[in-house]
């Protein structure tokens, strides 16, 4: 069961997620869409054909397409009317383990959960909660508090796209199942890490959601964060998804809490002018950020991290830069003057892994070049994160979601920097960013920035 049926997220992602999910087997059970929109049936079902047709390739499985509409119903009614909660547990019958898929906006979470426990529908239940997970540390705890009020913490699913990724997953799976990386990913060895998450479009009429949000909010604290979990975080002590949140929350419990100084924030030139945005708006839409973990790995190791819009190009790729050889033995391999080597992980819009290292040019000199051993890794027909996170959620598989205290912990690195922060830095589209990130990387920068027309990395000049 889901509420918002009627809602943008359910016409891009989640009916193509469901289509996709009958088509390979993986669905068989009723699908109740809930929503407050004076529908029927029959307009949702014309919906969900619509859906397909525009977000899912179109239908290639007319079958599919069928037993998905057979396994669809439809309950409409004011979420703060109690007669809508009873047409639920009607609708619902005899279902041991209902999920609920909260589709709807933060604001209405409190309000839907009352109603599914004061209807006795949170027993023996899980809940699906979709980002964001609050606004600042304390409408986290808030909102965290809501859900636990009615379903134990086993029971609620925080669903973040980005974790149902396949590059994301293989970043996990790369670092523990290759023995070669542990004797040197730690702090003795890698000088600085880079993530960078470009988008080369704007806020595509989005601007009110932005005003409330911002890249730091939006991208940082939870895409990003992510990401360097799983880069930073130490083995798990066994095969469960109870060790990995808990190596997960460690991390983020060790990163030191940002200052102003750490942070550059951008505004593109013309945000001001989108629909819905203030004039004098002050909403960042780049941010660069500067994050130390206080950890025994990781002690003195700058973690740069930097998203934004109107960018050179719509690209997600990490650089982790190793620190050069203790001995300097041939002139041209000075640190100073030829980049370091550095472990590459293309994320989006092509999945690769390269590992960049000098080689000798051929003749009497001791002359080389730096080189990419570079392994492309795309995968035809790999399951869209929808489809694998609402599986996942359904089986009671709570790997790939976010825990209470890991968000909470994530909150507390950015809480002191989300009202006392410097002013943002315009920048003109089609560019990287605001000079002041540049100097913000200066140290260990500059920043590599890549670009999706190669499979090779761009060298800084």
């Amino acid at each position: 069961m889901f509420f918002g049926a009627t809602g943008d997220l359910a016409h891009k992602k989640i009916f193509p997620a469901l289509y996709a999910m009958v088509k390979r087997g993986a669905l068989t059970i009723p699908v109740i869409g809930v929503a407050y929109s004076s529908w029927d049936l029959e307009e949702l079902q014309t919906r969900v054909r619509d859906s397909i047709a525009q977000h899912a390739g179109g239908v290639d499985e007319e079958r599919a397409l069928e037993r998905l509409i057979a396994l669809l119903s439809y309950v409409d009614g004011d979420y703060n009317d109690p007669a809508t909660f009873k047409a639920l547990k009607q609708a619902l019958g005899n279902a041991a383990r209902p999920v609920f898929y909260l589709a709807i906006p933060p604001s209405l979470f409190g309000t839907v959960i009352e109603g599914l426990e004061h209807a006795g529908l949170a027993d023996g239940a899980r809940v699906i909660v979709e980002k964001p997970f609050g606004r600042d540390l304390a409408s986290a705890r808030e909102l965290n508090g809501v859900a636990r009020s009615a379903f134990p913490e086993d029971s609620i699913f925080r669903i973040d796209h980005f974790l149902g990724k396949e590059e994301i997953m293989n970043l996990l799976y790369f670092r523990f199942a290759n023995s070669f990386l542990e004797p040197i990913w730690n702090r003795n060895y890698i000088a600085s890490v880079q993530i960078t998450l470009a988008e080369q479009f704007g806020v595509q009429g989005r601007g009110g959601f932005y005003e409330t949000a911002g890249c730091l909010r939006d991208v940082i604290q939870n895409h990003l964060f992510q990401i360097v979990a799983l880069l930073a975080m130490e083995p798990p002590t066994y095969r469960g998804f109870g060790a990995l949140h808990s190596e997960k929350l460690d991390v983020f419990m060790a990163m030191r809490p940002l200052s102003a100084d750490d942070v550059v924030r951008g505004q593109f030139a013309g945000y001001q002018n989108e629909p819905d945005v203030a004039n004098q708006s002050d909403v960042e839409t780049f941010c660069a950020v500067r994050l130390f973990i206080d950890s025994w790995r990781w002690a003195g190791v700058p973690w740069y991290l930097r998203s934004g819009k109107c960018l050179p190009e719509s690209v997600s790729e990490i650089l982790v830069e190793l620190k050069p050889p203790p001995q300097q033995l041939f002139a041209d391999s000075f640190p100073t003057a030829v980049p370091a080597n550095y472990l590459r992980f293309r994320l989006a819009p092509d999945t690769a892994i390269a590992l960049a290292a000098r080689v000798k040019r051929a003749g009497e000199e001791f002359i080389g070049d730096q080189r990419e051993l570079l392994l492309l890794d795309t995968q035809p027909n790999q399951a869209a994160p929808y489809e694998r996170l609402l599986g996942d959620a359904i089986a009671g598989d709570g790997a790939l979601f976010t825990r209470e205290d890991s968000v909470e912990a994530a909150w507390a690195v950015v809480d002191p920097i989300l009202t006392n922060h410097h002013r943002c830095h315009p920048y003109k589209p089609g560019t990287w960013g605001p000079d002041q990130a540049e100097k913000l990387i200066a140290p260990h920068g500059p920043w590599h920035n890549p670009s999706p027309a190669t499979a090779t990395l761009t060298e800084p000049t």
